[in-house]
């Protein structure tokens, strides 16, 4: 009976343990969310039914099988699509440049061209060691075409590329067309218009007492198609995109540029923080630089254009701002440009301190027509006339404000005078016979020397006058005080002695 008892001992302890290691078979892993028991099923399932030779040495390509088959089982064959690329979408749009209509060939021989040859000037601009490159300019002149098409524009040119921290813009300068820019002027003046409501509104409730500080007079805008609004400006971040015109630049946007040093995100309208505080956003601080630049550095030959004729009297007083080719010029030697400044000229108004480029005076009242002379009448402000050749510019920074060189001294005979800014870093210009052109490729910032100092914030502004008056004084010591009252005391006493008196005088009448 002991050694059945034994037995019975050894069976359980045996079913146990084989209870215990299939539970342990049927643990699953964490990596193939698999377990050995089933594992071990198929193979053997498999291995019944195909009956392989030499099994003991197969085995563990069929183990392998039965694992990829239990994976394929659970994969399928559909694959998602790649997800599409910007620069595919850039690509996508940018072809549509590349397509062309059957009867584009007649349009483009029966109309003159606004443009002029990008291509040509692109390879003026590779002697000169500048430019965009030949890929990215035939896509500029597709997309300036582009421009003109859809905006029936009647001359068009590449200003430039002004570069930023996320993306580019490209610069197409354009003329006004008649009527273009009154829609703006009437946009302003309703502007205009209901802020005075406002302000009239506000004056009917009783306001607590308001500052008598007096801001200067605002800068009225240079007309629309004149000064520094004589082009209109479009600007896009790749060819093929779409286009944005910019705003009309104000004088007061152009003084507070000049104060300030920033990069361009590639935003229009993104905030532009700085201190002096900007009044607009980066579409009006990018046009406010192009404005300046273009004052700057856009030049011509000496004698390429002459000084238009003016309407009205022979003594113009205000600066010319309007000028025609001259038919007569028959170019100069490239040697000699690219040795003397006087052989070059401006041809863009300068931008004088005010913030236009013609001076108005803020002094005149128009309500009041007959006024005599004011002895503070403000001086008018001059700038250098239209066409002043650029050696008469100054020095800033004991930098000169222009290098010339010659494209190639090899051979000299086909080479190009070229003509950099030291002022504004990225302003070319080349010159070859009577062929010449102007680009802008860069950070859109001026030269500030080594150094760049931010401008120091202005004096608080006082609260009221200091006088005598409203000055406190110290307290006054005890014997002061009793003096005081002391003499107070005697001067009411006179009083009222005076007063007794003249009672008595008038009760004895």
């Amino acid at each position: 009976m002991e050694a059945i008892d034994e037995n019975q001992d050894i069976s359980q302890t045996r079913l146990d343990s084989a209870a215990s290691f299939k539970a342990f078979m049927l643990k699953t892993s964490t990596k193939s969310n698999l377990n050995l028991y089933d594992h071990l099923t198929q193979l053997l399932i498999k291995v019944m039914d195909n009956q392989p030779q030499n099994v003991v040495d197969v085995i563990e390509d069929l183990s392998l099988d039965v694992k990829r088959c239990l994976y394929e089982d659970q994969q399928s064959s559909l694959r998602d699509l790649p997800q599409t690329t910007a620069a595919e979408l850039l690509a996508e749009q940018q072809r549509l440049l590349f397509s062309r209509t059957e009867d584009a060939d007649q349009e483009d021989e029966l109309v003159e061209s606004p443009l002029p040859n990008v291509n040509e000037i692109g390879f003026y601009l590779e002697q000169a060691g500048v430019g965009l490159g030949r890929e990215e300019m035939q896509r500029v002149f597709l997309a300036l075409k582009q421009l003109v098409e859809s905006q029936a524009l009647l001359r068009c040119r590449l200003w430039g590329k002004i570069l930023g921290t996320e993306s580019s813009y490209i610069v197409a300068e354009a003329e006004y067309r008649e009527g273009e820019g009154e829609e703006e002027q009437i946009t302003e003046e309703a502007a205009e218009e209901e802020e005075r409501e406002v302000k009239a509104q506000d004056n009917e409730i009783d306001l607590p007492p308001q500052s008598t500080y007096k801001p200067a007079p605002v800068v009225p805008k240079e007309a629309i198609g004149a000064g520094a609004n004589k082009f209109v400006y479009y600007v896009c971040k790749e060819p093929g995109l779409p286009w944005v015109r910019l705003p009309s630049v104000s004088p007061a946007q152009i003084n507070i540029a000049r104060q300030i040093r920033k990069f361009f995100t590639g935003k229009l309208d993104s905030p532009v923080a700085s201190y002096p505080p900007f009044p607009g956003n980066e579409a009006n601080y990018l046009r406010a630089q192009i404005a300046r630049i273009s004052a700057g550095t856009q030049v011509s030959p000496q004698g390429f254009f002459q000084a238009g004729e003016e309407d009205g009297d022979e003594e113009y007083e205000a600066p010319r701002d309007c000028f025609d080719v001259n038919p007569d010029f028959e170019g100069i030697p490239v040697a000699e440009m690219a040795e003397s400044l006087s052989t070059w000229v401006h041809h863009v108004q300068h931008i004088l301190p005010q913030g236009r480029c013609t001076w108005v005076n803020l002094a005149v009242k128009p309500e009041v027509e007959e006024m005599e002379e004011e002895p503070d009448e403000p001086e008018p402000e001059v700038g250098p006339p239209l066409l002043s050749p650029l050696s008469q510019d100054a020095e800033m920074f004991t930098t000169p404000p222009w290098t010339s060189k010659i494209s190639t001294t090899l051979t000299s005979q086909h080479a190009i005078a070229v003509l950099c800014s030291n002022l504004w870093p990225g302003s070319y210009a080349f010159a070859c016979g009577k062929k010449f052109e102007n680009i802008y490729v860069g950070w859109g910032l001026k030269y500030a020397g080594e150094a760049y100092s931010p401008p120091v914030p202005p004096l608080p502004q006082k609260e009221y006058p200091s006088g005598p008056e409203i000055t406190e004084d110290l307290d006054p010591s005890l014997e002061e005080e009793q003096a005081l009252k002391e003499a107070l005391e005697e001067q009411q006493a006179a009083q009222d002695e005076i007063e007794e008196t003249d009672e008595e005088e008038e009760d004895n009448d």
